[in-house]
């Protein structure tokens, strides 16, 4: 339950980054996040995580 929380926290800091730097909706950060996600077969939280933590959406 804990880490189902934490997990949306930091999904939740990356969509607000996204939304302030790129100027997209909250649907639109999530997509951004969720393509990525995809494309590098890494797991969505993840690249959230890596996202807040650097600054940088991983390539």
């Amino acid at each position: 339950m804990h880490r189902a929380l934490s997990t949306r926290d930091v999904i939740g800091q990356a969509k607000g980054i996204l939304m302030e730097r790129q100027r997209l909706s909250a649907g639109e950060a999530f997509d951004l996040l969720r393509r990525v996600s995809q494309r590098l077969n890494r797991k969505l939280a993840d690249v959230a995580e890596q996202l807040t933590e650097t600054g940088e959406v991983p390539v």
